[in-house]
């Protein structure tokens, strides 16, 4: 079993969708990859910032789902970061209404001590330049580094964030940024382009249909499970990404034909986060409900196929 360390924002989200809204709820990248992760009972530390209106519960939260919170920083005189959507009837597109920076402006993460040998890295979606200060902080080549990533990096930092991309093993975002990334339409091409910048592999998440796994040659197709309801799709990606990353760290194997079973673990979890609000769902999910929901996939996904 690897050493899990997760980057990325612990937060407050206000959401709206066709199926109501909250108020300031927990939220975060850090947050839903950790609580992710979580379930595979690895030794896992979280990096992030909060201010000082950031409720102890949250924090006993992540506490008590065994994440080790010494590289949250707190700023106690400071507000933590702030972001607001609106969903619209298909809950795949959205619009941002709020994005309040706060204290992850000033964000210098730091790596604890003792996990600074970590096995497995998983870069949450943050600055190029704050994604790279984190690997420049680790004391061993970590025998795995998952980055993910977002359009708005692509805009504005892009230079950074080919620099930072050079650096890592895997990385995941979804059909549009690969195509904004690569200038190509097939994800087949973009997939090959991408392997070309430096990753080893590529994980192209394509929301309600699934995600597609690239290595090479190699293609792994993992559709995404059909659910009755889908109350709120924020953090299903980064809670995709933690059950990647905690299934990796969990069974210390990075061949193309684990990272097939890290997808499965990845999207049945996602699955899970977006039948509630916010985090809801993911902060008491009984193993026993994974299980029966990874035998849906199976059931889903295996058959054989008659040659005549």
């Amino acid at each position: 079993m690897s050493k899990l360390v997760i980057v990325g924002t612990v937060a407050f989200d206000a959401i709206e969708t066709p199926f109501g809204k909250t108020d300031k709820i927990l939220g975060g990248a850090a947050t839903f990859i950790g609580l992710a992760a979580s379930y595979f009972n690895v030794d896992t530390a979280a990096v992030s910032i909060v201010g000082g209106d950031f409720p102890q519960e949250y924090l006993d939260l992540l506490s008590d789902r065994n994440i080790d919170i010494s590289g949250i920083e707190i700023v106690k005189e400071g507000k933590t970061f702030f972001w607001s959507g609106r969903y619209h009837n298909d809950m795949n597109t959205r619009d941002t209404l709020v994005t309040e920076l706060n204290t992850l402006a000033d964000f210098n993460p730091k790596v604890p001590e003792n996990y600074k040998d970590a096995g497995v890295v998983m870069l949450g979606n943050l600055h190029p330049l704050v994604q790279s200060s984190v690997l420049d902080q680790m004391t061993v080549k970590p025998k795995l580094v998952i980055l993910d990533t977002m359009n708005f990096w692509m805009d504005c930092a892009l230079d950074d964030l080919l620099n930072v991309i050079k650096r890592v093993d895997v990385i995941t975002i979804n059909d549009e940024e690969a195509r904004q990334l690569t200038g190509e339409y097939s994800l087949l091409v973009a997939a090959r382009k991408i392997h070309k910048m430096g990753p080893k592999y590529v994980v192209i998440k394509k929301g309600e249909h699934g995600a597609l796994l690239f290595h090479n040659d190699h293609v792994f197709y993992a559709p995404a499970l059909p659910l009755e309801e889908v109350f709120d799709p924020t953090g299903a990606g980064d809670t995709f990404a933690g059950g990647f990353a905690g299934y990796i760290a969990k069974t210390d194997d990075t061949s193309f034909e684990n990272m097939k079973n890290a997808v499965i673990y990845g999207s049945t979890l996602a699955s899970f986060c977006v039948e509630k609000f916010g985090t809801q769902r993911m902060q008491n999910l009984p193993s026993k409900e994974v299980h029966k929901r990874l035998l849906q996939f199976k059931q889903l996904t295996q058959f054989d196929i008659e040659l005549g």
